[in-house]
């Protein structure tokens, strides 16, 4: 094995850039049983029965063979295994995942089982056990100044429960519309114990802006998309983002104590991507400037593929098996690059979206759509962030280098979530510990909404 504990993340964070629907009432025991029965399955040298609840992936990477070797090496490094002690969940994107503690004569490791949107398991990884970590309000808000209230976002079939923080006074206040990432996100981009949006939310509020944030269509409603499949079939980022984003801009605008005339929008990642496009679709509500994070100028397919090599190639160099998955990746690319106006109506998913989806997203180029903007327009993107890179940023300098009212800021310490970090980013930077978004870029966008 080429890592001193094996591991195998299997496709995991395309999630991180595509809808992945999928109904959310995925019983908590059943998985945990399964990842329990997973282990002691590995324990009683029962390797067959441990893959059988392997995707497709996961069995071509990692069959009963190879599991068995890795079992065997594992004890080799950790001493043999003893018991479980416990299990606990864990969420990243539309990915489900149980930690079960393992203890061994030498050791104690969790073994790490990730569960995909059909309840198999998609990926497994030997981690060194730590105490479960929870959420903790950053140190820069304030709650005394500010206060929350559920609000409701848009009406009808796709109203959506939102919250919406407000500083306290008698205002106008200025506000500013959050927007989603990829993968069925709730209000707070909660990913394990940390909550982006939130600590935006909290720390913005403390500062004098009002600040909303709402469920996800594609979480809210994933049970109604995912069990339709005419609405699934023509679903784009219209319907996914856009709309509400521009629903909760009209909504913000409507709400006592804010000012109608300074209401912004932030969109991060995904959402980051399209700020140009909700700019352009809601140019008749006289949004007053835009803030991208970490917005993707590059096709999303190819950048799943960007992903998924730097994260097989964290150890140094890529395995057979590393490749196996990445041939998998390239033959779902080949599919969408082949897709045609004739595929249009078709539910036939692939990497977790519909040819509607795909179809729409290579009609769109972000930087050249933000040459047609006219409102002042902040581009936030951290050095370290793997998944959107410092070549997407620079694409955008590149295009709007004579666009007046743009801002850059580029952060050589922050990662795609805007945390702080050290050396190579990994997907643990999200849910080891409880991290907050740094303060200089709270305080870099409450500086853009104060002038703007």
């Amino acid at each position: 094995m080429k890592r001193p504990v094996p591991f195998l993340l299997a496709a995991l964070f395309g999630a991180l850039l595509v809808p992945a629907l999928r109904p959310q009432a995925a019983a908590e025991d059943e998985l945990a049983l399964k990842a329990r029965a997973f282990v002691a399955a590995l324990a009683n040298s029962e390797f067959d029965a441990a893959a059988k609840d392997f995707d497709a992936a996961m069995v071509k990477a990692l069959g009963p063979d190879k599991l068995a070797d890795l079992w065997k090496k594992l004890q080799d490094q950790a001493g043999p295994f003893k018991a479980q002690i416990g299990a606990r969940r864990e969420k990243l994107g539309a990915y489900d995942i149980v930690r079960v503690t393992c203890e061994f004569e030498k050791s104690r490791l969790d073994a790490r089982v990730v569960f995909g949107k059909d309840g198999r398991i998609s990926g497994l990884q030997f981690v060194p056990t730590r105490p479960p970590a929870f959420y903790a309000p950053p140190k820069y808000a304030d709650p005394s100044l500010f206060e929350e209230r559920e609000i409701t976002v848009g009406e009808g079939e796709w109203a959506l429960p939102g919250t919406l923080a407000v500083p306290k006074g008698s205002g106008p206040f200025p506000a500013l519309v959050l927007v989603h990432g990829s993968g069925p996100n709730d209000r707070d981009e909660t990913l394990g114990p940390n909550k982006p949006f939130k600590d935006l939310a909290w720390g913005l509020a403390s500062r004098g802006i009002a600040v909303l944030r709402y469920e996800k269509r594609t979480r809210h409603y994933a049970t109604k998309l995912a069990s339709d499949r005419k609405l699934l079939a023509r679903l784009t980022v219209k319907e996914e983002t856009v709309d509400d984003a521009l629903e909760a801009v009209r909504r913000l605008k409507a709400t006592a104590g804010i000012d109608p005339n300074r209401v912004f929008v932030l969109g991060h990642s995904l959402g980051g991507m399209l700020v140009p496009r909700i700019a352009l679709a809601g140019e008749s509500l006289g949004i007053a400037g835009f803030v991208s994070m970490a917005g993707l100028t590059r096709p999303v397919d190819e950048t799943i593929l960007r992903q998924m090599t730097y994260l097989l190639s964290l150890d140094g160099s890529l395995s057979a098996d590393d490749n196996k998955q990445l041939d998998v990746i390239r033959a779902q690319i080949a599919r969408i690059k082949a897709l045609r106006d004739s595929d249009i109506g078709s539910a036939d998913m692939i990497m977790n979206a519909a040819p509607a989806y795909w179809l729409d997203l290579r009609a769109y180029d972000p930087p050249a759509v933000a040459l047609k903007m006219t409102k002042p327009l902040l581009i936030l993107q951290g050095s370290r962030d793997y998944q959107v890179t410092v070549d997407d940023f620079e694409n955008w300098k590149k295009a709007l280098a004579g666009r007046p009212g743009v801002e850059f800021k580029l952060y050589e310490k922050l990662n795609h979530l805007f945390f702080e970090g050290q050396g190579f980013p990994t997907p643990d930077e999200y849910t080891a510990a409880n991290v907050s978004v740094a303060e200089y870029v709270v305080a870099d966008i409450a500086a853009f909404v104060a002038k703007s």
